[in-house]
């Protein structure tokens, strides 16, 4: 009995042990699971970040100069004072990059661009940044080849009449002549306004912003449309101001900012965090005549970041320690810039609205991105 068992079990054996020879012998000449998919990474195993390297950056040191494109002539963001200087929001923008980047808020060239020569100016290389009242879109960043940075003013679009027309809100533009912009997204928008309402209106195009506010002032169309500060700002060219009005509505978001070309992820980096200092400055109360005392004195982690006391912030982007500080001295903080040139220290006398601080008192939408 015992005899017959042990023979059983040995040639069950035997047969379990053909069977794996068989199996193994079809497996081989078969490629290989590949050893990354599903697999995880053993511990203690890193990938090494690539260098953080611009070559833009590289190229505007060798240079000694920033090249900022702007508006060719909007009050309040770029324009140029009676001594040939440039001034407003954006202009002041393009100083603190230069600050931050050169330490010198002078080593910038301000190129002025038509809405057509933006972004064929970003990609040829004749600016290295675009600081041009310029909404961020879906479409611009696919098919014009930039990058937004981030966003310094939240607008909208709306619509400048005159109060003789004694018109309470855009729906009463029922059949109305509306000056726009040709080529901008001002134009596609109010198509789009009009359309979804079902209401009638014929478009006076001008060939650029200029052609358009001349157009409206020369009493060709009963509306001139555009961004919200734009018709702020022309409002203040117009003869008699005080006989304009903007309508309440707001018929799209038009988030401005710096646009960058594609392909120099590090260059966007330094214009974004740059744009950033700024907001936070405000947030923390910092300003273009305090820098150099909070510097020394502040025992605020935040503000010694910001100001180059602690850390290596700047190295890391390939700039000084205290670009930052540089960029705040240059023109002042995010809300000393607004007030002074589209706020109520200026003539265009913009509420804060959305552009107000993310904790102010009512909030905004602006919020700075964390420095650390």
């Amino acid at each position: 009995m015992r005899t017959r068992r042990a023979g059983r079990r040995a040639a069950d054996a035997g047969l379990a042990l053909l069977i794996g020879l068989i199996l193994a012998a079809c497996g081989r000449g078969e490629p290989e699971a590949d050893a990354g998919k599903g697999a995880e990474a053993e511990p203690g195993t890193q990938t090494a970040a690539p260098e953080f390297a611009s070559p833009t950056l590289a190229a505007i040191k060798r240079r000694g100069r920033l090249n900022c494109g702007v508006h060719e002539g909007l009050v309040g963001f770029a324009y140029t004072d009676n001594r040939g200087e440039w001034r407003g929001f954006d202009a002041d923008f393009c100083r603190a990059l230069a600050a931050a980047v050169l330490g010198d808020a002078r080593a910038v060239r301000f190129v002025p661009l038509t809405g057509s020569q933006r972004f064929e100016a970003l990609r040829s290389g004749r600016v290295d940044v675009l600081w041009r009242s310029t909404s961020w879109t879906l479409t611009r960043e696919a098919r014009e080849g930039i990058r937004f940075a981030g966003v310094n003013y939240y607008d909208g679009q709306g619509f400048l009449v005159r109060r003789s027309l004694d018109l309470a809100s855009a729906a009463e533009l029922n059949g109305a002549r509306v000056c726009v912009q040709r080529a901008t997204t001002s134009e596609l928008n109010v198509a789009d306004w009009f359309r979804a309402r079902d209401l009638e209106y014929t478009p006076v195009p001008g060939a650029n912003e200029e052609a358009a506010r001349a157009a409206y002032a020369r009493e060709d169309c009963d509306a001139l449309t555009a961004d919200i500060s734009a018709l702020a700002a022309a409002r203040t060219t117009l003869s008699n101001p005080e006989q304009h009005a903007l309508l309440p509505d707001v018929i799209s978001k038009e988030p401005l900012g710096p646009a960058v070309r594609r392909g120099d992820e590090a260059w966007t980096s330094i214009v974004r965090w740059t744009l950033h200092a700024l907001i936070l400055a405000e947030e923390l109360g910092v300003t273009s005549g305090n820098a150099d005392r909070l510097a020394g004195e502040s025992p605020n982690p935040q503000i010694r970041r910001l100001l180059g006391v602690e850390g290596e912030i700047g190295p890391l982007l390939g700039l000084r320690k205290d670009w930052a500080k540089s960029a705040i001295q240059a023109e002042g903080n995010y809300g000393e810039i607004f007030s002074r040139n589209v706020g109520t220290d200026s003539p265009l006398d913009l509420a804060r609205g959305l552009n107000a601080q993310w904790n102010a008192t009512p909030g905004g939408l602006i919020y700075a991105l964390p420095i650390r």
